[in-house]
């Protein structure tokens, strides 16, 4: 499998920019992803295997892996590691009781050889939600102050309004240091399970992103 995605990576060339999206199902990765594109909320069902989507700044292309998390499928998140340079772990802040596996799950992969490099944004998602956790709060449980070796920001949001990505989204550019400008997102679809590939071209959440990047 790794050998797969190894081949799939080198067909894009050397311009691109990495990013693994994790996290426990259910957490809102996919949805993220979609209104990044899409600027809207997309029905989802859990994803098997990974979708990945290709979101341009200016001349730099990130190349979005959205990774299943199901409790099956975190054993084979190492195989998509090769070449990330960011890591955006979406937690659920509403879900208390699975925030120690969330821990666990991200000191193991900054243990990994292959993320040594890799900065890491974590959103802080449903915060529209009653009885959420804080940013602060979720940052206190996960230690973050202790992470010295990796760049990493912490970010509220709600995905299903898009509240907060955009600031997600410029952080991660400032550590490129890119022009703070989205372009038209093209989309790029690839299924691991199926082996095959679709390309459209719409509005994006990257627009949006650029009306408020600009205003700051």
């Amino acid at each position: 499998m790794g050998l797969i995605f190894a081949k799939l990576w080198s067909l894009f060339g050397s311009q691109e920019h990495k990013v693994i999206i994790v996290g426990l199902d259910n957490a809102g990765k996919t949805t993220i992803l979609y209104q990044f594109l899409m600027n809207e909320v997309v029905h989802t069902s859990p994803t098997i295997g990974s979708n990945v989507e290709e979101i341009v700044v200016k001349n730099t292309h990130f190349l979005m892996w959205d990774i299943g998390g199901q409790e099956s499928l975190r054993s084979s998140w190492n195989t998509y590691y090769s070449n990330t340079e960011f890591i955006i772990l979406v937690v659920d802040s509403i879900d208390r009781e699975r925030l120690s596996i969330t821990k666990e799950e991200l000191y193991r992969m900054l243990a990994h050889e292959d993320l040594r490099k890799a900065a890491v944004l974590i959103f802080a998602n449903k915060q529209d939600m009653k009885g959420c956790m804080t940013a602060a709060e979720i940052s206190t449980y996960l230690t973050l102050s202790s992470i010295k070796d990796h760049p990493w920001h912490i970010q509220s949001c709600c995905a299903l309004t898009g509240e907060g990505l955009c600031q997600g989204l410029e952080w991660m550019t400032s550590r490129i240091g890119v022009v703070k400008s989205f372009s038209i997102p093209k989309r790029v679809i690839l299924s691991s399970s199926l082996n095959t590939r679709h390309t459209v071209r719409g509005r994006g959440l990257g627009h949006s992103c650029s009306k408020y990047l600009l205003s700051k």
